[in-house]
């Protein structure tokens, strides 16, 4: 079945806060995209962001980001008055995130929320302990997770925000002694950080049941490393490569290439795969069944990985002293989908350096590659649409892209745009940004996403991420009222052309007009 889809991470949406989250701005976009026609919202990672902003270097594998929680839902739970929500710096452009008030301006309005939570279940019981079925649900259903990721973050949070390596020895290596007597200490703090996943929880719930009951799917994305300062890396033990000392014995990164003579050394710990294997791959069943509870699909990220992945001394200054070792490869996913009982929604993002191990496993495995249409016009020949397959995913750019406006105004070569010119026969240059969203949408691919920022036309404003820069990156953030009716219409035009939807029943305009006229 063909169809279409938006890429547009929550952080992106509209509204106050300083961030977009989970409130009206979130239902109002899925009611949008419902009216153009279209079937996926691709949401990027909804877990905390970490290093340089970076949703894919989070504190955690299964935790949600904090700051996606709606303010005003708490406020109406009576957690929050409206003054929380207005007196607080978030920033002064609300077309940017500025991560640092959001982080200054959010966490002592949620500290307020949880006192207030506990209040109100001391008031109806007596006793703060007797705290809601649905608390006790779900903290008893994410246990295996939930317990180390709130401890953890107490500890940081207690230690000026530390990676963990940094801690107290007894703390870092987990003692049960010190645990345990941290946890009697903290116990406050500890339940702060789990009520925020309950609240994130309930409130990403109700948002991906809106969304579903409107037909619109949610796309995740599943980063395949976990970061070296998190929650997973303190608690995962032999999960990852260790040393003798129980630090990480190697790194992951890419090996030295056109782009980087000394490659690129990311620092996340690799995977002691012979112990996953051992376990039956249970951690991997775990954050998969997690993920399929947030997302209807899931993207997995780096997907070349799981054939072979390139492995870096810890301490190396580069990645030019990494190996090329051998991951799991099908042993993997047949464990998964034995797990199950039933094939996975998943897309694979098969980008960058490709041995022919790699596009066999992506064979293998039946799951759809992607396909980046702005890669096609320099030579990368698989990029363009007559050399797709349907089994595959089209985007004209990605999140690691610029956006169209900005790649043909600016970032394209005149070979690449020549090139571009021929092969969609441009009568003008005007016309080039919807010709390249028009050959995503009618290439053989069974779904074709593309991002929100190419169907408005920005620019390199609306860029969101350039990876191997740190600052200003995941900050950008659609103007309220972008998504406009008119806007709806042309995307479900468009997509219904290429048999991606079914077509609009009129223009706003003549609806309007109509509308006047029966007044009349």
């Amino acid at each position: 079945m063909r169809q279409c889809g938006v890429l547009m991470p929550v952080s992106s949406l509209p509204g106050a806060g300083g961030i977009g989250c989970f409130g009206k701005q979130a239902y109002s976009f899925v009611d949008f995209l419902a009216q153009a026609g279209q079937q996926i919202w691709q949401i990027l990672p909804l877990s905390p962001t970490g290093y340089g902003d970076s949703p894919y270097q989070s504190c955690s594998a299964f935790a949600g980001n904090p700051y996606f929680i709606d303010l005003e839902t708490l406020a109406a739970e009576g957690l929050l008055t409206a003054a929380d929500l207005t007196k607080q710096d978030w920033g002064r452009d609300p077309a940017r995130v500025d991560y640092g008030k959001v982080y200054a301006a959010r966490f002592p309005v949620l500290q307020k929320a949880y006192h207030a939570f506990m209040q109100q279940c001391a008031g109806m019981h007596g006793l703060a302990q007797y705290l809601p079925d649905d608390w006790y649900a779900f903290t008893l259903k994410n246990e295996n997770w939930l317990n180390d990721y709130a401890l953890y973050m107490a500890i940081k949070t207690c230690h000026n925000m530390q990676s963990w390596e940094q801690w107290p020895e007894p703390l870092k290596l987990r003692s049960p002694e010190s645990l345990e007597a941290f946890s009697a200490e903290h116990t406050d703090e500890v339940n702060f950080w789990k009520f925020l996943q309950y609240e994130f929880d309930k409130q990403w719930t109700a948002l991906k049941r809106y969304a579903n009951q409107k037909g619109v799917q949610i796309l995740g994305d599943m980063p395949i490393y976990a970061a070296a300062d998190s929650s997973d890396a303190w608690s995962g033990g032999e999960l990852f490569e260790q040393d003798p000392e129980g630090g990480f014995a190697r790194v992951a990164g890419c090996p030295p290439d056109f782009f980087s003579a000394t490659g690129q050394l990311w620092g996340n710990p690799v995977y002691n795969w012979e112990y996953h294997k051992q376990t039956g791959f249970a951690w991997w069943i775990q954050r998969m069944r997690h993920s399929l509870e947030w997302y209807d699909m899931v993207r997995i990220d780096h997907f070349r990985g799981f054939d072979t992945y390139w492995a870096i001394p810890a301490g190396s200054e580069n990645a030019i002293h990494g190996t090329w070792e051998k991951g799991p490869g099908m042993e993997l996913f047949h464990a998964l989908e034995q797990a199950f009982g039933h094939r996975l929604p998943i897309i694979a993002e098969d980008l960058g350096e490709l041995f022919d191990s790699v596009r066999e496993l992506l064979r293998e495995s039946g799951y759809p590659g992607m396909k980046v249409l702005q890669f096609g016009f320099d030579g990368g020949t698989e990029f363009l649409p007559y050399n797709f397959t349907r089994n595959s995913v089209v985007y004209p750019g990605t999140h690691d892209n610029t956006t169209l406006t900005d790649w043909w105004n600016n970032t394209a070569s005149e070979k690449e745009k020549a090139f571009v010119r021929s092969y969609l026969r441009l009568q003008s240059d005007k016309g080039a940004v919807p010709a390249l969203i028009d050959a995503a949408l009618s290439s053989v691919s069974d779904t074709a996403i593309i991002p929100m920022m190419d169907w408005l036309g920005l620019g390199a404003q609306a860029r969101l991420n350039t990876p191997g820069i740190l600052g200003g990156n995941w900050s950008w953030r659609m103007e309220k009222g972008a998504a406009s009716e008119e806007v709806a219409y042309t995307m479900r035009s468009r997509c219904s052309v290429y048999g991606r939807t079914q077509p609009p029943a009129e223009k706003p305009a003549r609806k309007a007009a109509a509308k006047k006229k029966k007044k009349s």
